[in-house]
């Protein structure tokens, strides 16, 4: 499939965060919410950090997550300071006084470094397996087919640490980066490696860079956006309540539709369909099958030189979203 775009990457400023979020009541809220087994590095940093539950770092992250501020948003923030001081020209209002300062203690008394360094062979393990899988892929040239030229770097981090059931999608500067775990096995079993479910690292990198660009390439075409929007799409009221702009809906629909669509040519059709299935009971939506039809169609018709990119197809799509609704639930 061309030359691999993905840069695998270990950095210490996510490690650091994920070390922080071991320390407050997010691994408890993860079982919460689905009991699961974690890896073994996951389960050593509690114990690493488990005297600095109340350092103020950590208050400062618990505060922050109480008050529903978005993994994306303070991953982002760490990643833009510098390394190892922890120091920035700039920061968001909505960050705690000091909290580089506080990040940068924790990391010294937790004795982290030493931690990471102990545990090498499991980072090395997870960068390896990562890399296994992303090597042979391009995604830069699948997602330019629907948005055009990608200027964009992509950093894939595997995360062995926390979260454990989450992904997150970070724009720094000109790199993209998805931070994820591996997939969640059954019970107690500890996680997949990476190689070992291919389909879980497609599905992780594509949605979030996937995610990013189409938001940004909806935002750069307002105008062909403003009149697509007048034309409700075919989704339900609990989708439309919690994506309530045409961007949001259109993204989520989207990303759905091209990581079937990829992972049918990168994987299998199996793959695929197994993927659309769980993501049509997770979402409650039944037009996701047609996703990927309108896609693939959008595909043959630029192919056959129709159209040039995803813009100038938009008029269209919520007609043939609705159609291909039709067509696959008869």
């Amino acid at each position: 499939m061309g030359e691999c775009t993905v840069h695998v990457h270990i950095d210490d400023r996510i490690r650091l965060l994920s070390a922080v979020l071991a320390a407050t009541n997010w691994p408890a809220e993860e079982q919460a919410r689905k009991p699961h087994g974690t890896h073994a590095h996951a389960r050593g940093t509690r114990k690493v950090v488990a005297e600095y539950t109340h350092h103020p770092a950590v208050h400062a992250m618990q505060v922050l997550l109480s008050k529903g501020a978005p993994l994306e948003a303070m991953y982002t923030y760490v990643m833009r300071l510098s390394w190892p001081d922890l120091e920035t020209d700039e920061t968001p209002r909505w960050v705690p006084p000091r909290w580089n300062e506080q990040l940068r203690h924790f990391y010294e008394v937790c004795r982290l470094a030493d931690w990471w360094e102990e545990e090498a062979q499991h980072w090395h393990e997870a960068k390896t397996a990562a890399e296994t899988v992303l090597q042979p892929l391009n995604l830069h040239d699948f997602l330019e087919a629907f948005i055009g030229p990608v200027a964009e770097t992509f950093v894939f981090a595997p995360n062995i640490s926390y979260p454990t059931d989450t992904e997150i999608g970070l724009r720094v500067g000109t790199a993209l980066y998805c931070v994820a775990p591996p997939r969640i096995a059954w019970g107690d079993n500890p996680p997949w490696p990476f190689d070992e479910d291919p389909a879980h690292v497609v599905r992780a990198t594509l949605t979030e860079y996937g995610r990013l660009l189409v938001l940004a390439y909806l935002r750069q075409h307002p105008d062909v956006v403003a009149r697509v929007a007048e034309q409700p799409l075919p989704v339900t009221a609990e989708y439309t309540a919690r994506y309530p702009t045409f961007g949001e809906q259109f993204a989520g629909l989207f990303v759905v539709g091209a990581v079937g669509l990829f992972l049918e040519e990168a994987i299998s059709t199996q793959e695929a369909k197994a993927y659309i299935l769980m993501q049509t009971k997770a979402a409650g939506l039944t037009i996701l099958p047609g996703m990927v039809s309108v896609l693939r169609r959008y595909l043959e018709g630029r192919a056959a030189g129709r159209w040039r990119e995803l813009a100038e197809y938009l008029p269209h799509f919520p007609k043939q979203l609705r159609v291909a609704k039709t067509i696959t639930t008869l």
